[in-house]
């Protein structure tokens, strides 16, 4: 059996990726796929225990570094205990963010420094980094305008933050890309939801029938 394909999906607050992954992850089940979905922080018990941890609204006095090594732990389990066995299945993995989150979000937005995440998140994955990877780039004052016209997401402690955390968090993507510009393609996630969902899997097309051949 064949090693499956690990795909992830990045981008700011508002940038449409949980929708757009509901079409993509129908797309390929229709196309016939074998195809598993989940997200970070969580998509196993002991991962969804450190997301609410993480996430909570009250939490407000947690220290950035605790929020990174948070983030790192539930990745780990998150990888050994679901990602890499479905991998070995052969299927595709269809996960909502990854390890970029974190360089982008606590290495750079949060200033504690993107080689030091990187460095604990590269202990957590063990070289287990994503096969393709699609940034959803989203403006942040439009991201933002979506999650507050949205009253049926999930709330969340990175929700209370201001514009200008958000434009760093962009900025640390834009560092990330660089740094993985082998895996990580952009797309334009400020076009209507149906043009996202197009460009997405048409990148995801290419990819899996490029390595099928």
């Amino acid at each position: 059996m064949s090693k499956g394909f690990f795909i992830t999906v990045e981008g700011g607050e508002g940038a449409g990726k949980t929708t757009v992954l509901d079409q993509i992850e129908h797309q390929l089940k229709q196309d016939g796929r074998d195809v598993i979905r989940t997200r970070e922080p969580g998509g196993i018990r002991i991962a969804e225990q450190i997301r609410t941890v993480i996430l909570d609204v009250n939490h407000t006095e947690m220290d950035s570094r605790t929020e990174a090594l948070l983030y790192a732990a539930a990745r780990r389990q998150h990888l050994v205990e679901k990602v890499i066995p479905a991998l070995n299945e052969g299927k595709i993995v269809l996960c909502d963010r990854f390890i970029d989150s974190s360089l982008a979000y606590q290495g750079y937005a949060r200033k504690i420094g993107f080689n030091e995440v990187k460095e604990i998140n590269e202990f957590a994955i063990e070289g287990h980094l994503p096969d393709l990877t699609l940034f959803f780039d989203v403006d942040p004052v439009i991201g933002m305008s979506r999650i507050n016209a949205d009253y049926n997401r999930e709330v969340n402690r990175l929700d209370q933050e201001k514009l200008e955390f958000h434009e760093r968090v962009r900025e640390g993507y834009s560092k990330v890309m660089t740094v993985y510009r082998d895996r990580i393609i952009k797309i334009d996630a400020n076009q209507p939801i149906e043009l996202v969902f197009t460009a997405a899997m048409n990148v995801i097309n290419q990819f899996v029938e490029s390595r099928t051949l």
